[in-house]
Order: C-alpha cells, then structure tokens, then sequence
C-alpha cells in the first residue's frame, strides 16, 4: 500500500483523498483549516461550470461529477438534491458548452425581456451537510487528517515521506509549489435569506446589473452574487449586499421582503486553466489540482478521479 499525502482539506482535498484511498492508498490530509471554515462552506454549491475556462478536460470532470452527485442524491443524508432550474443567457452566441454534460436540457419557454434561456436538473449541495458526509466517508476508508500550516511542499516531503504528493490547497496552491503565479482570487459575495417556498434556481450570469442567481435550498435561499478578480477583501460589504438583494428580487419577485438569515463572503481559487497534472522538479512525485474557481463542486469527482488515474493503483 502506498502512502499518498493531501495538502487541503475542501471539497477537492476530500474528494481526492476518497477516490486514492478507494484505490487502495493509505492517504493523509494536511490542511490548516477544516472544509467548514473554507471557501467551499460559503459556495451557493449548484452544479454549473462558474469561473473557470470550460476546456474539453474541464466539461469531461464535470459530466463525471454530475453522475458522481447524481448517484448521491439518492442518499438524502448525503445532502445532494437534484433540482430544476434556468440558466439566463443575454448574448447573441452564449456558451453553452457545459450543456454537454448535462443528460437533459430544453430550451426555457420564458425568460425576463432580452434574455433567453436553458431549462435543465442539476446537483445542488447542502454544502454543511455533504462536507460532513464526505468527511465522514473519507475518515470510515482510513484516511488521516491533521491541522497544519504547511509553508513549502519540500517540507511536507522531508516530514510525511509519501510515496506521491497531491497539492489541493486552492488559492495558496500556486505558491506552495513556487512555479505558479497564474492562481488569483475571485470575491463572492452572498445574502442568504428565508426561503419562501422556492424549489428550483436561477442563474443570471449576464445580468447587465452584475452577477445574479437564486439557489433555493432546504431552509435558506442562497442570493448572489459578485466577481470580483483579484480581491482579497473578506469582509461583507452593505452596499453590494444591497445591490445584491435589488437584482435577486426584480427576478423573483418572492424573495422581497425574506429576513436575512446569514451573509458571507468567499474567494473563489481561479486560475486560467484548472491544473491537474504532475509536477516537475521534487524528491518525490507531486501532483497539482487546484484552479477551480466557481466550480469546485462542479469538477471536484471528476478531477479527483483524474488524479487517481495519474497516481496509479496501490
């Protein structure tokens, strides 16, 4: 059995560490904080391909991950759901190549004034009940985890002595390999309100207000939302929380009035390709899968059962 060591513990670093230890690794995480208090926590969590260059490698781990999910929801204590819902298009030649991954799709038979749409069911996750769940999973398959700050790969090496490395560390990722400056923040910003009754989501990327979607779940409705590239800043800001609650109403009308139930903000780890992939010049084999921006939950079976292939059985 060979010893694989993770560096993150969000939802990538748990879904990779599943699929190496269901391979027959003995696999340990290291991480500095838990997938509660990560950005994967704060994630609206619907299945779509949000932020990230939708390459053919990119569109393959998300139809991976949509029938991984897909499987899931038949388990509610997974907390996976299977929803209904529109995806907004406001250009004349939209991208719609994530619809290739998606089993069934139709044209929406209405949509605001200028928009078009595409009506299909996707995975929502309850993001606080399925980071347990897949934590829980990981632990029952034999996989250690521990807190640590990790500052470089080399030391991880010279400490765990793993037989492979997998760096999954989301935004710190490019700099703890030191040969990536690609990896950026983007900002996003969510007011989670009561819900009314709402069952399917809405998703309003080309809203000409800014970013827009509504993504009802079981007790709350998830409202966003911002993209702001480059932005380190964490702290929740009124007047986009305004600008925020302005657009998701005027698009569903139900949600005025909601009580406030929480807010957050979180930094989404983009890049401009994912990177899954060996990486060169270590002691020992290292391999990337970070970059995911938006799309985290989107790709993250797929990817880590692209890095599983990568590695090789135990």
């Amino acid at each position: 059995m060979s010893k694989v060591t993770v560096v993150g513990a969000g939802v990538i670093g748990l879904s990779v560490a599943h699929e190496l230890a269901t391979a027959g690794h003995q696999v340990r995480i290291l991480a500095a904080e838990d997938a509660l208090s990560s950005v994967s926590a704060v994630a609206a969590a619907i299945w779509f391909p949000h932020d990230v260059n939708r390459s053919g490698p990119v569109i393959d781990s998300a139809r991976v991950t949509y029938q991984r999910l897909e499987q899931l929801a038949r388990d509610p204590g997974t907390g996976v759901r299977m929803r209904a819902g529109t995806v907004l298009t406001r250009k004349p030649d939209p991208d719609t190549s994530w619809t290739r991954a998606v089993p069934q799709h139709a044209p929406a038979t209405s949509a605001p004034a200028g928009a078009a749409g595409v009506r299909c069911t996707v995975p929502l996750v309850l993001t606080d009940v399925y980071l347990d769940w897949l934590r829980a999973s990981v632990l029952a398959l034999g996989v250690r985890v521990r807190t640590a700050e990790v500052s470089s790969i080399p030391e991880v090496l010279a400490m765990e002595e793993p037989d492979a490395l997998v760096v999954a560390a989301g935004l710190r990722s490019g700099a703890l390999l030191g040969d990536d400056e690609a990896v950026y923040p983007i900002r996003g910003q969510v007011v989670r309100l009561a819900n009314p009754g709402l069952t399917e989501w809405i998703i309003d990327n080309d809203n000409p207000e800014g970013l827009t979607y509504v993504v009802p779940r079981a007790n709350d409705v998830v409202c966003g939302g911002t993209g702001e590239a480059g932005s380190w800043d964490l702290d929740v800001d009124p007047a986009v929380e305004s600008a925020i609650l302005k657009r998701v109403e005027g698009l569903v009308p139900a949600l005025a009035g909601q009580a406030v139930i929480s807010r957050a903000v979180g930094l989404r780890p983009a890049r401009s390709d994912v990177r899954v992939e060996a990486v060169e010049g270590f002691s020992r084999p290292v391999y990337a899968c970070y970059g995911h921006g938006g799309a985290g939950y989107t790709l993250s079976w797929g990817d880590a059962a692209r890095i599983a292939a990568l590695i090789g059985p135990a």
